[in-house]
């Protein structure tokens, strides 16, 4: 394909009401719904491990608002009228658990370091979801289906869950190589 088709594929097409190809957008909430589902699976273990921590009422919350937002793309899904994929829900499910299988370091127990990636994995994700909220706003803006306010707060809310994200990771960066004074 070449460069010309490409371009032309990524300009703005003239539409008014609904998107102009709904199984796409079907297939990119389908896509989200399973990187949800292995957020909330991520979430929640990271809340687990941090638990009776400093950082552990924060994952904790983080979680519970984590499986929220899955819920409310399911229910936006639901609205719009878009089939879920369950396959696709089983394979965010087992990517998350086969992303434990990674060498951390240690043999039989959790590494500091595995904080720190799995915080960075989170952030990508929540990221990722602001990206959806975002474009689901666009979508509402022609589409009563959705509500504008909802995903408003929704995106707001992957903001703050984003900048509390990078926050424990730095936390944790500084665990590991400690936070005293720089080297010269």
């Amino acid at each position: 394909m070449g460069e010309r088709t490409v371009t032309r594929r990524l300009r703005r097409r003239r539409t008014v009401g609904v998107p102009a190809e709904p199984e796409l957008l079907g297939i990119y909430l389908n896509d989200h719904l399973a990187g949800a589902t292995a957020g909330v699976e991520l979430a929640r273990r990271l809340a687990r491990a941090h638990q009776g921590t400093p950082a552990g009422p924060e994952l904790a919350r983080l979680a519970a608002e984590i499986a929220e937002d899955r819920r409310a793309l399911q229910a936006m899904m639901e609205s719009l009228g878009v089939r879920v994929r369950r396959w696709m829900m089983l394979a965010g499910w087992l990517g998350e658990k086969a992303g434990r299988l990674k060498p951390n370091g240690r043999l039989l127990s959790r590494s500091p370091l595995s904080s720190v990636i799995e915080l960075e994995v989170m952030r990508l994700g929540v990221e990722g979801k602001l990206a959806a909220w975002r474009l689901l706003r666009t979508v509402a803006d022609h589409d009563r289906r959705l509500d504008n306010a909802r995903l408003d707060r929704l995106a707001e809310r992957a903001e703050r869950q984003s900048r509390l994200l990078e926050e424990l990771r730095v936390r944790s960066v500084e665990d590991i190589i400690g936070a005293g004074e720089p080297v010269k």
